[in-house]
């Protein structure tokens, strides 16, 4: 294969996982972390240093870690309990599976459960589950600044020679 093909296909993971970072079920900053390897190996490493590959990774790994907790831990926040921080993490791996609205109200749902299982208490529940939705929504801001200081790294690492 040629190597435009190589920074074609780079640069539709890329773009595809700038997508992801916000739609449901698509490995966003993974998949922008693949395309700016896939493009730093098609440079055969030159401009791209394999040092800035492992920063990258990091920050990817940093992202996929805060996507997965940040839920659970507004949770926590609201003092809830350890049933409600439980639910909101099962609430948003079982949201993925129902798109954006999955995504906002499994992490919710989630945590209203556990905490009303744990307490009894409506109220409480509901705070916990509103905690666990602006987890959600710190953890995407999170992700997707993550997401767009890999770019400005992967870019300054290109134009620097």
């Amino acid at each position: 294969m040629s190597i435009e093909i190589w920074y074609v296909l780079a640069g539709l993971l890329i773009l595809i996982g700038l997508a992801g970072t916000i739609l449901p079920a698509v490995p966003g900053v993974p998949l922008v972390f693949a395309g700016m390897l896939l493009a730093a190996w098609a440079g055969g490493f030159t401009r791209v240093s394999v040092w800035t590959i492992v920063l990258l990774g990091v920050l990817t790994i940093i992202a996929v870690v805060l996507e997965i907790v940040a839920s659970a831990i507004g949770t926590r926040r609201t003092g809830a309990s350890w049933l409600a921080f439980a639910g909101a993490g099962i609430g948003t791996v079982v949201g993925i599976f129902g798109g954006i609205i999955g995504l906002v109200l499994g992490p919710f749902v989630g945590a209203v459960i556990g905490e009303w299982l744990a307490t009894r208490n409506m109220p409480q529940a509901t705070r916990a589950g509103v905690g666990a939705a602006i987890g959600f929504i710190v953890g995407t801001a999170a992700k997707l600044a993550l997401c767009f200081a890999m770019l400005g790294i992967f870019v300054t690492a290109i134009l620097i020679d």
